[in-house]
């Protein structure tokens, strides 16, 4: 069995990143399955494990993990083979920035418990809940296609030639816009860095389709 344990959900942005991070390091990790639009993070016996209720959670002999920017950097450091950051600490500033973009500012208002909120709190219907997504996606896609755009590595990447925490967030996220519909026309970066991140095995073999809870 392997030393990691992975609780995840295919189609969990979070969890997705993990897996993209585990498969760049090479490592090998036994997925534990929690269904989110089953409820089952609500399961007392999964709160025990994270109290917060999310995925992913990075369990390592004994050690548990949650938050996936902080499990990534845990891995990091750990297993520093290959670097997921730049050597140097003004690179790493920017790398870092760029993945909070992500998976602080635009993420957390498209993921499930928010849409949920809408629909059963506010009311609001299924159009009104794209909409709000969409333009949460889209806006935030504007201030990091502008970020690539003045700090040009002149790399495959989001920064040089090898992938690093900000296109392990990248990725799941183009994945959601692709999923709500969002217009990517205006993002010719982003689409190209997606694009050559797609090419390695470690990016695709983490997608949410490849799970073996997709449905």
């Amino acid at each position: 069995m392997a030393a990691l344990e992975l609780y995840t959900y295919f189609r969990s942005s979070a969890a997705y990143r993990v897996r993209i991070a585990l498969n760049l390091k090479r490592l090998a990790y036994q997925p534990r399955f929690v269904h989110l639009a089953k409820g089952e993070q609500r399961r007392p016996e999964y709160r025990e494990i994270n109290p917060q209720g999310l995925v992913p959670t990075l369990v390592d002999k004994g050690m548990v993990f949650t938050q996936s920017l902080a499990i990534i950097e845990y891995l990091n450091e750990k297993y520093p083979e290959p670097p997921l950051l730049p050597r140097r600490r003004d690179e790493r500033a920017y790398v870092r920035a760029l993945a909070q973009i992500l998976a602080c500012d635009i993420h957390p208002l498209n993921n499930l418990r928010v849409t949920r909120y809408l629909a059963d709190v506010l009311g609001q219907d299924e159009p009104a809940r794209t909409a709000w997504i969409r333009h949460w996606i889209e806006e935030g896609f504007e201030a990091f296609e502008e970020q690539l755009t003045r700090h040009d590595s002149g790399g495959r990447f989001c920064f040089g030639d090898a992938p690093t925490l900000a296109d392990i967030c990248l990725v799941p996220q183009v994945f959601n816009a692709r999923r709500f519909g969002c217009d990517l026309s205006g993002f010719p970066k982003i689409r190209a860095i997606d694009e050559n991140c797609l090419a390695l095995a470690a990016f695709r073999d983490a997608a949410p389709e490849q799970q073996a809870d997709a449905s």
